[in-house]
């Protein structure tokens, strides 16, 4: 080996690239729970009282107008997408 070189790298570089890296690390989890989070503090933009389409009136008076959920056989709420997206006849 010559004189004047080392066979490992500086601990102290390593230390350093490693703390830059666990801060770089950090800040994308605080970004990412951020960025995840803020969609749950809006209303929803559609409101249950809110027309469906333009024919929502004429079909709710004469008693055609499909529900908005139904509930599968487990018991839990389902959309009502079959009904709702079916033409009425």
């Amino acid at each position: 080996m010559a004189t004047g070189t080392r066979s490992h790298p500086d601990p102290r570089r390593r230390v350093g690239a490693d703390r830059a890296r666990t801060r770089l690390l950090l800040w994308a989890v605080f970004l990412g729970l951020c960025a995840a989070s803020l969609p749950a503090c809006h209303q929803s933009p559609i409101n249950a009282r809110d027309p469906r389409s333009q024919y929502s009136r004429y079909d709710l008076v004469r008693g055609q107008y499909p529900p908005q959920y139904l509930e599968d056989e487990f018991g839990r709420r389902i959309p009502n997408l079959r009904g709702r997206l079916l033409a009425t006849e």
